[in-house]
């Protein structure tokens, strides 16, 4: 199966060039459906759940249940409806944190690409004091001290995210400052500011879009992981991570209560890393083009 042709894309064409390049990858495609597959269970979920998600339906662990496809859980409720309900917080929660840190990391990282010198040294030490600390450990550390809140959960995670990002992007900037555009615009007195926006940013999207795939992935392990250590959302509230906790010691009765969150997180999990490989692949393409 021949390789998808790539673009030579260059300033504020590089994002839609490395989109259209990374649909030519069928991995990309598979990731694409698998994850909207979940995505449309988590946001259409709750509309269609059969029943309230703390609604008592059944006895704990009972299988084969009128009305409840899957049973109960181990306090009776529905599994369908809890587990039709418990996707959208990992998301929301994922989303915010990648977003967050994906976003504080690219500008940290172009300032201290673009400006270099005593605040490039003190920031890039900053983040290396923070990547000294293991990501889930310190998320675990901060909800046992301060308390699992949503708010906390997304800080935390984000925090944890900033300097990975910084990195990559800074690494970015410093070859994009050497270009001619750049210098055109440093000679013509543009401010720096507008400098690292306009003429920075939209050459820095490839690597950006790559680290957004990552961080994504990661949040939601950490999210669900997280919830099944009850460190994230609390009881009542339906999470899948928090269904994995709750329902674990009757796996060998009723085992949907667990297989339905287990699964739907490894089909996100999945699809959210063939989405980032190929457009990482799609990246180092154009990025050969460009060179060329």
């Amino acid at each position: 199966m021949s390789e998808p042709s790539t673009e030579t894309t260059t300033g504020r064409d590089r994002g839609p060039g490395l989109f259209r390049t990374a649909w030519g990858y069928g991995r990309t495609k598979v990731g694409v459906a698998l994850t909207g597959l979940i995505v449309l269970i988590a946001v259409l979920g709750p509309f269609v759940a059969p029943y309230s998600p703390t609604e008592f339906v059944a006895k704990p662990f009972e299988t084969g249940v009128d009305g409840a496809l899957f049973g109960g859980d181990e306090r009776g409720r529905d599994v369908l409806t809890r587990f039709l309900w418990g996707g959208w917080t990992l998301l929301l929660l994922a989303l915010a944190s990648a977003g967050i840190g994906v976003l504080a990391g690219t500008v940290i990282g172009i300032i201290a690409g673009y400006q270099r010198g005593w605040l490039d040294d003190v920031l890039m030490r900053t983040n290396d004091v923070l990547l000294a600390f293991p990501q889930l450990i310190a998320a675990l550390l901060v909800m046992s001290i301060l308390g699992p809140q949503p708010w906390l959960i997304v800080a935390v995670i984000a925090v944890s995210h900033m300097p990975r990002v910084a990195r990559v992007i800074r690494e970015a900037t410093r070859k994009v400052i050497e270009q001619d555009y750049v210098k055109a615009a440093e000679a013509i007195g543009l401010p720096r500011h507008r400098i690292m926006a306009f003429e920075i940013l939209p050459n820095v999207t490839s690597p950006l879009l790559v680290e957004l795939g990552l961080r994504l992935t990661y949040s939601i392990g950490v999210v669900a992981v997280l919830g099944f250590l009850g460190m994230g959302l609390q009881p009542p509230t339906a999470d899948w991570g928090l269904m994995i906790n709750e329902n674990r010691q009757g796996m060998g009765v009723q085992p949907w209560a667990v297989a339905l969150p287990v699964t739907a997180i490894a089909i996100l999990t999945i699809g959210a890393n063939l989405v980032t490989d190929g457009l990482s692949r799609a990246s180092i393409g154009i990025d050969r083009g460009v060179q060329k």
